[in-house]
């Protein structure tokens, strides 16, 4: 009877434990979803260019999200059209601002060239906005692949980003 007890008492303490490891989480609980819009402006092919994107995202784990995001840059020549799975680690456990870590891989459609695809890292912090919602400021780390610099002036960019992430 008092083994049966303790491991009342020890499923009990899991239980728990488990509610307020999640509830610290919050909006990087494990099973949460997110969404990103993305806006601003880039820089390819001596153009300027207006940026827009959408994303979702998963948390596989407390802090551990893979995603997928799209991108299309317009009002350019050529039109450039991206597209990014990711994975990222956010440090819930960080009042206020929560610092992010990620690493991607993406593909680049580019409108009469070859495509070019890329991968990279990002860094950056979550500012909450509200209840649901995050403005993230941050920097990103790109390295294209089988980049020719005949046609490319830089195989290698660091940029900043500015995202705003909605969850529920």
């Amino acid at each position: 009877m008092k083994k049966l007890k303790t491991l009342i008492a020890l499923a009990g303490l899991t239980t728990v434990t488990s509610a307020i490891a999640a509830e610290d989480a919050g909006h990087f609980a494990k099973g949460r979803t997110q969404f990103t819009v993305l806006g601003g402006t880039g820089y390819a092919f001596d153009e300027s260019y207006l940026v827009l994107g959408i994303g979702a995202g998963y948390y596989v784990l407390d802090g551990l999200n893979v995603g997928l995001q799209l991108e299309a840059w317009l009002d350019g020549d050529p039109s450039l059209y991206k597209i990014t799975p990711s994975i990222n680690y956010v440090l819930y456990s960080v009042p206020r601002i929560k610092p992010y870590v990620g690493a991607f891989y993406r593909f680049t459609e580019i409108e009469d060239q070859p495509s070019l695809d890329s991968a990279g890292g990002r860094a950056g912090v979550y500012l909450q906005l509200g209840r649901n919602g995050y403005a993230g400021l941050g920097a990103v780390y790109e390295s294209y692949l089988d980049c020719n610099t005949r046609i490319y002036v830089s195989c290698d960019e660091v940029y900043p980003e500015v995202s705003f992430v909605f969850s529920f």
